[in-house]
Order: C-alpha cells, then sequence, then structure tokens
C-alpha cells in the first residue's frame, strides 16, 4: 500500500487508498493509527467499494505544525479528503475519528453518504478531577509514550487482536517521529461539545457500533443508545468488545459495516 499527502493548507494529511466503487474513508481516533482498520479495510474491498484510511494530523506519517488538533479541525481534513478523491463517501470513524465524522456529516451533507461509528465520542463526558490530574501526569515524558501504550491495552477489556502488540509497536514507533508526542498530547484536550451541538444537523444514515465493555464510558450500552437516538441510527452492541470494535472483534463488525455499506449505496 502506498502512502499519499493531501496538502491541508498547514500541513499534509498522510492517507491510502485501494479498490475501485464507492468510497469508503477510515477515520481512526486519537493516539491511534489507520492500520487500526487492518481488518475493515480488506472486507470492504472484497465487496466492492474504494477504501481510503487516513492518519489523524500529528499521528502517523502525517506532519505536526497544525494550529488546532480538535474535533472541528479532523472535520475539515475529512472533508477535505472526500472532496479530493470524490464522494460522497461512507465514513468509517472509531472514538475521536466518529467524533469528527459526525461534524462533516452535519456540514457538508452532500459529501456524506452514511456513518459506521465506533465507540464513537459523541458528547464530553462528566468531568473528573482526579483522571485529569492523573491524565497530565501520565503524559509527560519521558514516560508519557509508554504511559499512553499501557494505557491502549486496557481499551481491550474482552477480546484482543492477535496481532495487538505489533500494533502497539507501530503506535510507539508514530508517537517518536518528528514532534507528533506534543502533537498527540494537544489532541488530548479536544472537548466534544461540538459534536454534541451537531447531532440534529446529521441526515445521514448511520450504524452506531459499541463494544459491550468498552471501558471509555461508564455505561458503553447507555452512550451507544444515546448516540443512536439523536442520529436516528442502527446500534449493533458487540459482546466481549472494547473501545476498538473493528479490531478485537471483525467477525462481527465486519459484515454489519458491509451491509450497512450496500444499504447507504443502494
Amino acid at each position: 500500500m502506498t502512502t499519499s499527502y493531501l496538502d491541508c493548507g498547514e500541513g499534509r494529511i498522510a492517507y491510502e487508498v485501494q479498490g475501485e466503487g464507492p468510497l469508503a474513508v477510515c477515520v481512526p481516533g486519537m493516539g491511534d493509527l489507520r492500520s487500526t482498520f487492518r481488518f475493515t479495510i480488506p472486507a470492504l474491498l472484497g465487496a466492492g467499494y474504494r477504501v481510503a484510511a487516513m492518519d489523524l494530523r500529528g499521528h502517523g506519517e502525517s506532519d505536526d505544525g497544525f494550529s488546532a488538533y480538535d474535533d472541528p479541525a479532523l472535520a475539515s481534513d475529512i472533508r477535505a479528503l472526500v472532496t479530493h478523491l470524490g464522494g460522497p463517501a461512507l465514513l468509517v470513524g472509531n472514538s475521536m475519528g466518529a467524533a469528527g465524522s459526525i461534524i462533516a456529516a452535519a456540514e457538508e451533507p452532500g459529501l456524506v453518504a452514511g456513518l459506521a461509528l465506533m465507540g464513537p465520542w459523541v458528547r464530553d463526558a462528566k468531568p473528573n478531577p482526579l483522571m485529569r490530574l492523573v491524565m497530565r501526569l501520565a503524559l509527560v515524558k519521558p514516560w508519557g509514550p509508554a504511559a499512553w501504550r499501557a494505557f491502549y491495552k486496557t481499551l481491550y477489556p474482552g477480546s484482543r487482536p492477535a496481532d495487538l502488540a505489533a500494533h502497539l509497536d507501530r503506535i510507539g514507533t508514530s508517537l517518536r517521529r518528528g514532534d507528533h508526542w506534543r502533537s498527540f498530547v494537544r489532541t488530548t484536550g479536544t472537548s466534544h461539545a461540538p459534536v454534541e451541538a451537531r447531532l440534529g444537523d446529521v441526515r445521514a444514515p448511520a450504524l452506531i457500533v459499541m463494544g459491550e465493555k468498552d471501558p471509555d464510558f461508564p455505561d458503553p450500552a447507555a452512550e451507544a443508545r444515546f448516540a443512536a437516538e439523536r442520529l436516528r441510527g442502527e446500534l449493533l452492541v458487540v459482546p466481549n468488545s472494547g473501545h476498538y470494535p473493528q479490531a478485537d472483534s471483525p467477525d462481527v463488525v465486519n459484515p454489519a459495516v458491509v451491509a450497512f455499506a450496500a444499504k447507504v449505496f443502494a
């Protein structure tokens, strides 16, 4: 797979694209890489879609040096990539990638055919001052990158992909690239309030996929129901799955995403 780059003004966003057919764009979450969709992409390609996967600002092979690393900035990059590749597109977003996808769909409906959202952040969690302090201390070098990798593993409380260690190595390499650590730390300050404010503006069909054990949410099933109700979408709660259902349960998630894509592009 060849990495391509899209100039977004302040820097470049890295992406890869394969296949022919209707466009699907995969958007990872904070601190992750486009390879989180390593099991999703083959399923969509096999079903006859053209599939692009992007890295966030300051992540993977994308540039540093941007003035913003929040959800609206990510939405801008998503819209730019879909425009460049020729939409409309099914946006397949995980975590913060789901948040940016929602804003993109609200801002430019003609570019977004549908939303497949996995472990989506659609609003801010209730503030926990102790956790905020722990996070601030954990994200200080030299132990910060190791602390993130350790925390990342906890987001797989049930099933885990066999290649998780290799994926963690890729994340570690990414955090050592250029000024990526500083970019990542800035990304952790993202508020999801702009997402919640735009939920009612989304007209694209949506599929909400939530791991039943997702530790990012106090009550994952309730959070999934909230997102599905506000987006008037379909809901899939994945047993024994955490924050990355596309990676820990592809046997459940892939058929649902492919079936949803077929309905979106029918």
